[in-house]
């Protein structure tokens, strides 16, 4: 199955759907705090880093979605599929962030709700994998929160914008775990 560079995903909550050229200035708005980009691998307040960081979207190299809240049809950040292997069903979730308004209020679960349950009942995949830097420990709590299997570090595995060089670490959900991981968390 290929990657449905047009999927929609939605709940009484939220929107997810692909990234269009007039979501830009409203995403640019959102990304304006330098401190929100610490365990990001680009700065999105930076207007270069920004668009740096938005070009693979639009070239259909991974499936990026902003998240839109239904009740005032705002948008509030964004998260994407890549890294797909169709041979291999598997694919990743990342590139996710929110708007600080936006954060901690249960969002980014209701993105992962949303992606995982079309990952594997859609899809069909076997695997869905999530990375993050080792430091980012809201990340992390978030990702076990979920149930995600910690998996193993990657030693200075990518470039962070200041310099520094990034351990990251890796989480996964397998197919036999999803009715486990619903479950749990009341999907």
């Amino acid at each position: 199955m290929r990657l449905d560079f047009n999927l929609l995903l939605e709940d009484d909550q939220l929107l997810l759907r692909p990234v269009e050229v007039t979501d830009v200035n409203k995403l640019s708005e959102l990304t304006s705090s330098p401190e929100l980009w610490k365990f990001f691998t680009y700065d999105l307040s930076q207007s270069e880093e920004f668009n740096a960081w938005l070009k693979p979207a639009f070239e259909k190299q991974r499936l990026q979605l902003v998240a839109m809240e239904k009740s005032g049809h705002q948008l509030i950040g964004t998260t994407a599929f890549g890294n797909y292997s169709e041979r291999d069903k598997r694919i990743e979730i990342g590139w996710t962030w929110l708007g600080k308004p936006y954060q901690s209020i249960g969002h980014n679960q209701t993105m992962k709700k949303l992606m995982l349950t079309y990952a594997f009942e859609f899809m069909e995949l076997e695997r869905v994998e999530f990375k993050t830097d080792v430091l980012n420990l809201q990340a992390r709590k978030a990702l076990k929160n979920i149930n995600a299997i910690e998996e193993g570090v990657l030693r200075s595995h990518t470039l962070m914008t200041k310099g520094r060089r990034r351990d990251t670490i890796f989480y996964s959900i397998l197919k036999n775990e999803w009715p486990f991981v619903k479950r749990e968390n009341d999907w």
